[in-house]
């Protein structure tokens, strides 16, 4: 994936967005499963919905180049994982 160095860090591009939609629709759905779950266990009136999460994780993932999965379960786990990790990066500033 290519992402432009000038862009902000939190604007995904357009390029970014897409392959996000092109994920298998069976990761993709999986993937919101896991993020409305996360979601279900924070405040109400959240800023982030399901699809922001799913798309932020996917993001954070893409720039993991060093990172290779074993198989799927691995990828959900970490997946989950940095979804927790955006969540708490959205406490710790809206506390701040």
């Amino acid at each position: 994936m290519t992402s432009s160095s000038d862009a902000p860090a939190d604007d995904p591009s357009p390029d970014s967005t897409d392959k996000v939609q092109d994920l298998a629709p069976e990761i993709y759905e999986e993937l919101r499963r896991i993020a409305h779950f996360q979601l279900r266990r924070e405040r109400s009136g959240h800023t982030l919905n399901t699809t922001a999460l799913v798309h932020e994780a996917y993001l954070r993932l893409a720039d993991r180049s060093d990172t290779s999965w074993e198989d799927r379960t691995h990828f959900m786990a970490l997946s989950a994982r940095i979804m927790r990790h955006i969540l708490i990066d959205y406490a710790r500033k809206r506390n701040a």
